[in-house]
């Protein structure tokens, strides 16, 4: 499968957004249109060339190469074909995704799959915290889609989760389904405290379940 393959030339001072040009990039049609798109390090203003090489041809796969957790905003609005990740992903991967499929081989910051409606994300390292919970400001978190994540997830996983489903292998955080509106959450590892606070409907599946459940939950066996 053919596509760009997009490598970070050396890790940044600051924290680099990526999430306004997920379109472009994949609207462009040479290597050439990509190292030049404008973007912002903190309040600098250069071409996307400045920091990383690009090379390959328009196609159904996107790869992000050497990577670091400082770059936010990775598969942003992604919709379709698969987007690869190597290295570690920063803040709002997979923000407002609404299709295709996301990999990454190592870890994932904070909001992953953050207003996320259909689509599947796939971490192979850990997440951060707010897995599937909305952004500052959004009323509701994920509302679709699949994400596994095959180690630990951090704090408030799942908050005002909606629709969809998380898979975390390893163990979360504190209020793991804090205001959780509906959808799936399933744990293998150990829960953190203060599960489900506030939560509304949905289901929880855990290997593990803590010595005390919240009184408004329901056994189902």
């Amino acid at each position: 499968m053919t596509g760009f393959a997009i490598i970070l030339k050396e890790e940044p001072r600051q924290r680099i957004d990526l999430a306004s040009l997920t379109e472009k990039i994949r609207a462009a049609r040479r290597a050439a249109e990509i190292e030049k798109l404008p973007i912002f390090v903190g309040n600098r203003k250069c071409v996307f060339g400045d920091l990383f090489v690009v090379y390959g041809k328009p196609g159904g796969r996107l790869v992000f190469d050497n990577v670091c957790g400082k770059i936010d905003g990775i598969g942003s609005r992604w919709r379709e074909g698969i987007l690869e990740v190597y290295g570690n992903a920063g803040d709002r991967l997979g923000h407002g995704m609404t299709g295709g499929t996301v990999i990454v081989h190592g870890n994932a910051g904070d909001f992953v799959a953050s207003g996320m409606r259909d689509g599947d994300i796939l971490i192979e390292g850990n997440a951060g915290d707010f897995l599937g919970a909305p952004l500052t400001g959004e009323r509701a978190g994920m509302n679709g889609g699949v994400v596994r994540v095959e180690g630990n997830a951090g704090a408030r996983t799942g908050d005002r989760l909606r629709r969809g489903l998380l898979l975390i292998e390893g163990d979360v955080g504190e209020l793991c389904a804090s205001r959780m509106i509906a959808g799936s959450i399933a744990v293998m590892g150990h829960m953190g405290p203060r599960l489900g606070h506030a939560m509304r409907r949905g289901a929880l599946f855990m290997m593990r379940p803590p010595a005390r459940f919240p009184d408004s939950f329901n056994d189902s066996g």
